[in-house]
């Protein structure tokens, strides 16, 4: 599904013999959208997933937990947000017979996270890797060099026909693969030193949106929810660890 504003994109997933599913990086103003088709399709969404936080909106996750009872919250515990559920590199987010693989991939945010499919068929790739092009590294605590490392070393090394799925495009693509984006991206194919060095000149303006979320949004203000449960290495979280969501 794509929200025009952000351009974002998000993905639903789902078992067709358990009914389970998840959806990544849901947006706040299309969650009804994305919950009626939950609903349509008669699935139960387990988890909102999110890739990292995004300064462009605000997360749908907190929403969804209300319109679909159950479903919870999911972020990396390096994004210092608060959800249901914190992962970590390695964790994996199961939903019937599927398992998303949690590969940490910081550099655009310290709390960026791609989650691929166990039978490596498809990634799902945030802000680190986008379609010819990347998430951009000068606010957020980002960091060229660490996303240089990121998709090369988590992304780049998955199966050439791996199909690419970003969480932005704003020029109307929909998919790659990791081959395309390992012999194709215009900057990803750069030495490490040439990559930090058009990273820290892009000089590109603020995302169009930030300045409508620049009161609400904090490292802090994507997931929502207390508690928790474990699953392959999930860690659950008190009452208390860290400081409310908005």
């Amino acid at each position: 599904m794509f929200e025009p504003e952000s351009c974002t994109y998000t993905y639903l997933l789902g078992d067709r013999e358990s009914r389970e599913a998840v959806l990544i990086d849901p947006v706040l103003e299309t969650a009804p959208r994305d919950a009626q088709l939950v609903k349509e399709l008669g699935l139960r969404l387990l988890y909102a997933v999110n890739t990292h936080c995004h300064a462009d909106h605000l997360t749908g996750s907190g929403l969804l937990r209300s319109l679909l009872p159950g479903c919870r919250s999911v972020i990396s515990r390096l994004s210092g947000a608060r959800a249901d559920v914190h992962i970590e590199d390695g964790d994996a987010i199961r939903f019937g017979r599927f398992a998303l693989e949690t590969r940490a991939s910081p550099g655009h945010t310290p709390g960026c996270v791609t989650f691929v499919l166990n039978d490596h068929s498809m990634a799902f790739t945030g802000d680190a890797l986008l379609i010819r092009g990347c998430g951009r590294t000068d606010f957020q605590q980002g960091c060229a060099k660490t996303l240089y490392h990121s998709v090369h070393e988590k992304i780049f090394t998955l199966p050439g026909d791996c199909l690419i799925y970003p969480a932005h495009d704003y020029h109307g693509l929909t998919v790659s693969t990791v081959e395309e984006e390992r012999t194709l991206n215009p900057r990803l194919t750069l030495s490490c030193e040439e990559f930090v060095k058009v990273m820290d000149n892009l000089n590109l303006p603020k995302p169009r949106q930030i300045g409508k979320w620049l009161g609400a949004w904090t490292p802090r203000s994507e997931g929502g929810g207390t508690g928790g449960l474990r699953l392959l290495g999930l860690r659950e979280e008190g009452p208390g660890d860290q400081d409310p969501w908005v």
